[in-house]
Parts: C-alpha cells; structure tokens; sequence
C-alpha cells in the first residue's frame, strides 16, 4: 500500500481529498510509477491491464519493439454502431524522483505527469468501469500507449496500423475542458552545409561554412509559407534546435549542419513546404529527421458537437474549440480520415516542476467522457 498522498490542512482540518478516493488512488499509483523508462512503462501498462481485468474489463496486451500497449473495450462490435477510441499515454517526461511524489495543496494535486496526462488516463479508466454496467448502442476502445513523449510510433502508431482504429478519438491531453480540433503538422529537418577549410589565421583562403549555414537558415526563414495564418493560428512555428560546425578553433570550419524544427498548419501541403526549402537553398542538401501529419478536425463534426454539448452540460461552463501547436498522437487517427481531438481536465505547468491537475476537474472529466459516450446510443447522425 502507498503512503498516504500530503493533504494540506484547511481552517484545521484534514483535506478529504485522498486515498479514499478510488480515482485519485489510481491516479497516485500511476504517478508513483515514474513512467520515464521502458521497464516503468512496461511495468506502469501491466499494472494498468490487471486493474481493467479485476474491474470486469476484456482487456489486451500488445508488445511492440519492447514497449507494452493495453487495449479494453467496453460494448459489442456490431455492424452500423460506432467505435469511439479513448487514447491516453503512460510515459512522462523525466524528472526529479520527488516530483513523483504527490501533494494535494487546496484543490490541486501536483506531481510529474498528472496533468499530462495520468489523470485524464484514470478518469477515463474509472469511466470505461462505470460504462461497464451499461448496455451501450456503441463500442469503446480505451487505448493507453508507451511512447507519446518521445513521437508514439510504438504505440499508438503501431495500433493504428493494425486496425485499432474507430469514428472518433478523444486523446486525453491537457486542454482545460475545451477542445482541440486541429494541430500542426511536424516537418523536423537536417540541413547541412559545405565549405573550404583553411587556417583560422588566413580565413580569406577558405569558405567559412557556418556562415554559408546563416544565409541558407535566413533564406529558409523568409519564406512564404512561414508567413501563412488561418482560423485557429497566427502562423506556423519554426525553431533552429540544434547547430553542429567545426573542429579546431584554429580552422575554419568546411562543414555545418543544423536542424530546424517547422510545425505546419493544417491545410499547407507537407510536399510543397519542403520543395519550397529545397528551392530556396539549393546549395545545401535538406534532409527530413521525423515528421506528422496536421490534424483537421471540423468544429462541426457531430461527434465534436456532442463533446461540445455534453462538456458545457457537465461542467457548466462554455467550451472553446481551438489548434494546438504541439503534436499529439491524434495525428495517427487523422492520418486515416477519422476525426480526433485533443481533450482533457484542467491544470498547468505540464512538463515543469510545478505541474499540476486541479482535482475537481478529474470527477467532472470522467463524468463527461462518461455522459458523451451514453449520449451516442440511438443517435443516427454519429453512427
């Protein structure tokens, strides 16, 4: 049995918010797993695959190049009913081993992970228990993969291309209670670039090739496509992330690279940018590193519309459709033409040492997700 999670006392007495509590237990025991490594991960999905199995869920393991993906699903296949995929990651980034220890301060439980996003994972895990009972005019498929941190290629990408696929997704990133319909594309670049070595004392006699490497970055960095807007984004992002030149400080350097980090928006052509790129400079040769396609949810997708509904009803409050700049395993889904957002509770600082998920926003999460999937039966405009 874990310790006891820190509750801070109020007007004297001892916070309720605690061990007691079965979704903030299972949050707390995820956390605890310092998901940063393969074998925690590993360890984090079993763990996560015998809870499901002793709550009464059918659930699957699947290995994929050493790191695990659980699968369970709740309500029938059946020819003509919709599939609705619940998408969560157990990896989190690295960090300080005390930042996996939770507190609870006021309504707030802070610790690595728990806003991105361990506890959208246990509020939807506590739902897929309570649907349980139902008899659902749908079937849910709750997903929790490996390796969202680090491109999802393992995990979600690996389901993807076996079939696990549904009519809508609803990854659990952090989005405070609104809805991210859209993301940008990621086109991660190596450019490298050529010169003439020579002695540092005599630099007239060769090519200095990290200058070569500005006028290529500042030619790249001028281009249209950078300079593009639309609904949800003011431009498309571009970041110089790494620079690799020279050897000797006595030489000048006959060599650089560096690679730029370009999220595109949804709607510009992937083909087109990076033809674009390789017009531009044609004295350097462009290479691709990693990259995912945008997401373009329409607003007005129905199964967007009833998350809409059911959020605003649940949490009484008006719900914001909007783009993320980051990438997240939603890309997979587009990817095949189903429609994928980005939702789940409310906090902050994910990725930073004060990270946090307020906890209320936990119970009304799980009760949302919980509402949406029972608003589908009978719904003929989302089946």
């Amino acid at each position: 049995m874990p310790p006891p999670i820190e509750n801070k006392e109020r007007n004297g007495k001892k916070d309720v918010v605690g061990m007691e509590k079965p979704l903030l237990a299972l949050l707390c025991d995820l956390i605890r797993m310092e998901a940063t490594s393969a074998t925690a991960i590993n360890q984090s999905a079993t763990f996560c695959a015998e809870w499901l199995n002793r709550h009464g869920l059918k659930t699957e393991v699947l290995m994929n190049q050493g790191l695990k993906s659980v699968v369970a699903s709740k309500g029938a296949h059946k020819p003509g009913k919709p599939t609705v995929v619940l998408n969560g990651h157990l990896d989190v980034v690295p960090g300080e081993p005390h930042l996996f220890e939770p507190k609870i301060v006021e309504d707030r439980l802070y610790a690595r992970g728990s806003y991105d996003m361990l506890g959208a994972v246990a509020a939807m895990m506590m739902a897929m228990v309570e649907l349980r009972e139902e008899e659902l005019d749908c079937h849910v498929l709750l997903q929790l993969v490996p390796d969202e941190e680090t491109g999802g290629m393992k995990g979600t990408g690996f389901l993807a291309q076996n079939g696990f696929l549904g009519d809508f997704v609803i990854c659990g990133e952090p989005t405070n209670l609104h809805i991210a319909v859209q993301a940008k594309g990621v086109l991660q670049l190596k450019v490298e670039v050529t010169g003439v070595a020579a002695h540092g004392s005599r630099p007239w006699l060769g090519k200095n090739a990290i200058l070569c490497a500005m006028d290529v970055y500042r030619k790249i960095e001028g281009l249209d496509f950078l300079k593009q807007s639309s609904a949800f984004y003011d431009r498309p992002s571009f970041n110089i992330a790494r620079i690799e030149a020279g050897g000797a400080l006595n030489q000048v350097p006959d060599a650089c690279s560096f690679c730029l980090d370009i999220r595109y928006l949804p709607g510009q052509d992937r083909d087109e940018i990076l033809s674009d790129i390789r017009r531009a400079v044609p004295e350097a040769d462009v290479s691709v590193l990693q990259e995912g396609a945008p997401v373009l949810t329409s607003a007005d997708d129905p199964y967007v519309q009833l998350l809409r509904h059911s959020t605003s009803t649940v949490a009484a409050m008006p719900v914001r459709m909007f783009g993320q700049d980051g990438s997240a395993d939603t890309r997979f889904f587009a990817a095949h033409g189903i429609p994928a957002v980005e939702f789940g509770p409310i906090g902050a600082n994910h990725h930073g040492p004060d990270e946090y998920v307020e906890i209320p926003s936990l119970f009304t999460y799980q009760k949302i997700i919980e509402k949406f999937v029972q608003s589908i039966q009978g719904r003929e405009d989302v089946k």
